[in-house]
């Protein structure tokens, strides 16, 4: 079905899984709808896959050389993912003078200046919603709603496959690797983890997010990250008996010096406590949240689901529809901004409140001795917990020392967890964690 008097643009879909049929699914159910909101019939002319064999493509041409769909195509949709040859057939694309819409975030968390510097040459438009947080309309809100005013800092849970896993294991009491098993067996989580757990997700996501909130060029190895892999059923215990909950945070800020002007930026992913009364607390299973500071606009946040086939398609699709909107009307979308050229700072110049564990011999004088290792590194203490260990688990004569700390450097802490560590009454200094949204 096409609506008469309308033009048809032709779309080329690269990349047909669990996202991809859904968007070939949007566009053929939609079409008249799709239609009457772009100003044009969208024409869905081919889709590349790898394995055809066996699928429903709803009668659209099928192929495994992807590349042969771009020449003639209006817009393009890279669904592939990974960085080769997806970089090939995007910058193809643009060369052909297609729109290109992707949700490929590793490939514009490492190359994406290459991508902006070559669809503003050829005057077309790169959407990216679905790259972060599915179908949260986050990128579109921080490009344009947000273009009149400063952004300060953006703080949110960006990955829905450790948010799951934290959630079981603060709720339900699960070990991390049952926890994991379980977000496998319901398609959260790949057979291999790695990229969600170790923190690459989040790192790309957090990369496109400081690029585009601070107008300036942050790659993914600009970003500092630690996955979830070390947190442990003990540390959530921990953290619930101080009115806290750890879920694994994206944290991108803007640094500024005592005088006001700009210094940089800091992006980071880490698994951290948030009070339990802040409202990404409550953010559960594979949900997303961001929180956006903005000097007008304040505290701005945005949640939803962050995964899975029908809420990124529902990104994509829009994406489509904007790309198709500036066809049309022959005025392209904004394009990538990096006028304000911050450097991307180190996380040693991160300021935060931290939490530390440590296993400290159970006699008088210990926790002055620890309290004083504190206060030559600058590091003011705000709350301390102790208990004694049971010597059947733990060992005769020790405790579970916890110190929550004001605000200090990344730098400070990490010199003082070094010195701690060479404390003849410190067994161990059990875990370190950041405490965020205070």
């Amino acid at each position: 079905m096409s609506v008469p008097g309308l033009p048809t643009l032709r779309v080329a879909l690269l990349g047909y899984g669990v996202v991809g049929s859904e968007v070939g699914r949007l566009l053929a159910v939609e079409a008249d709808d799709l239609a009457l909101r772009c100003g044009a019939n969208l024409e869905l002319t081919g889709v590349a896959v790898r394995h055809p064999a066996g699928r429903d493509f709803r009668g659209v041409p099928v192929t495994t050389d992807p590349a042969s769909l771009i020449p003639g195509a209006d817009i393009v949709v890279e669904l592939m993912g990974g960085i080769d040859p997806a970089r090939e057939l995007i910058l193809d694309a643009i060369g052909h003078g297609a729109a290109v819409v992707t949700a490929n975030k590793a490939l514009l968390a490492q190359d994406g200046p290459t991508l902006y510097e070559a669809a503003d040459k050829a005057g077309v438009d790169l959407y990216y919603e679905a790259a972060v947080a599915g179908a949260i309309p986050i990128v579109r809100a921080m490009r344009e709603s947000l273009a009149g005013d400063t952004v300060t800092r953006v703080l949110g849970i960006v990955n829905g496959t450790t948010n799951y896993v934290l959630d079981h294991m603060t709720r339900d009491g699960l070990p991390y690797g049952e926890a994991v098993r379980r977000a496998q067996e319901l398609g959260y989580a790949e057979a291999d983890p790695t990229a969600d757990v170790e923190g690459f997700d989040a790192a790309s996501k957090a990369a496109i997010l400081a690029s585009i909130g601070f107008h300036t060029r942050v790659g993914i190895g600009d970003v500092y990250r630690e996955g979830i892999t070390g947190v442990t059923p003990e540390d959530i215990a921990t953290a619930r008996a101080g009115g806290y909950v750890v879920k694994p945070l994206a944290v991108i800020e803007r640094v500024r010096e005592a005088g006001g002007a700009d210094s940089g930026v800091i992006a980071r992913v880490h698994p951290a406590l948030v009070p339990a009364a802040h409202p990404l607390a409550s953010v559960r299973e594979a949900y997303n949240a961001v929180f956006v500071e903005a000097e007008a606009a304040g505290q701005l946040m945005f949640y939803g689901p962050g995964a899975g086939g029908r809420p990124t398609s529902s990104a994509v699709v829009g994406d489509i529809v904007a790309a198709a909107r500036g066809r049309v009307s022959g005025h392209p979308g904004p394009g990538e901004s990096k006028y304000a050229a911050l450097p991307a700072l180190g996380v040693g110049r991160a300021t935060t409140r931290y939490q530390l564990r440590l296993k400290v011999a159970d006699r008088p004088g210990v926790l002055a001795g620890v309290a004083r290792l504190f206060a030559e590194q600058g590091i003011s203490i705000n709350e301390v917990r102790q208990r004694s260990l049971d010597p059947a688990t733990a060992g005769d004569g020790l405790a579970d020392l916890v110190i929550i700390t004001h605000v200090a450097t990344d730098d400070a802490l990490r010199t003082t967890v070094s010195r701690l560590a060479e404390l003849d009454p410190v067994a161990a200094v059990t875990s370190v964690f950041r405490v965020e949204g205070l």
